[in-house]
């Protein structure tokens, strides 16, 4: 009975993913970005010597260099691998995280991709999960702000643009992972590289932020220097304070 159960579980997952799939590739921009851009992103797997089938996608960003890396877990492996770094088309804001509305800031923090848009004002787009559990603590209560896109184009008040070209790619990698059964893709975005109490400062020295951000700045260094060693996407936990934290 329990190997059934689980048969039945996995034939539904199965279902279910290839359904989402589909139903993305009913839409023309979707269609088109398969035609014009699969054999380019299948091209980065065979360059980086990476199976195309059963990938995983995590998301890293960096505000202040303004780029966006794509890293890669293989089917049956636990380490990522990084395919791609995607710049920036441009930017909004300053460094520091997001906590209202209309503060043009892209957000800082642990967010997964919650939504899939193939009819985008900006080509297409991929949301990120903000206001998330810490932001709704930290945040303006009232009015936190939302609607947080990765998208195409070349305009942005607080989201990340990485052009009509390269969104294509990227929407692709998207909805293979999810397609893969990956429910949330992970996305962490950082003001900058934190590997060390030197760098806060240096940014701290550019930026001149609030004691409030700096804190928030050291909240998040752990989560960066975990993946750093480990290459693995750990499950991050917020307390009641808004600070995230790893279990080890």
């Amino acid at each position: 009975m329990q190997l059934l159960f689980k048969v039945f579980l996995w034939v539904s997952v199965c279902l279910f993913t290839s359904d989402f799939k589909n139903k993305q590739l009913q839409y023309a921009r979707v269609k088109t970005a398969y035609h014009e851009k699969e054999g380019v992103v299948k091209g980065y797997f065979t360059h980086k010597n990476l199976s195309y089938s059963g990938f995983h996608l995590f998301l890293r960003v960096f505000k202040k260099t303004e780029e966006l890396e794509v890293w890669i877990k293989e089917k049956g492996k636990t380490e990522f691998v990084l395919l791609r770094t995607y710049p920036f088309c441009t930017n909004s804001g300053t460094l520091g995280p997001k906590r209202k509305e209309g503060d043009g800031q892209i957000p800082e923090g642990i967010y997964y991709i919650n939504n899939f848009n193939p009819v985008s004002n900006f080509h297409l787009s991929l949301g990120i999960n903000y206001p998330n559990q810490s932001d709704k603590i930290l945040s303006d209560p009232a009015h936190p702000g939302g609607s947080i896109y990765i998208h195409g184009n070349c305009v942005t008040i607080g989201c990340i643009p990485i052009t009509d070209d390269k969104i294509k790619e990227l929407y692709i990698l998207a909805v293979e992972a999810h397609n893969n059964g990956q429910q949330k893709i992970p996305v962490h975005i950082f003001p900058d590289r934190l590997p060390n109490e030197a760098t806060i400062k240096k940014i701290v020295n550019d930026y001149n932020p609030s004691a409030t951000t700096i804190e928030f700045w050291k909240n998040l260094q752990p989560l960066f220097n975990d993946f750093e060693k480990t290459k693995t996407v750990k499950p991050v936990h917020v307390d009641s304070h808004g600070k995230y934290f790893l279990n080890h």
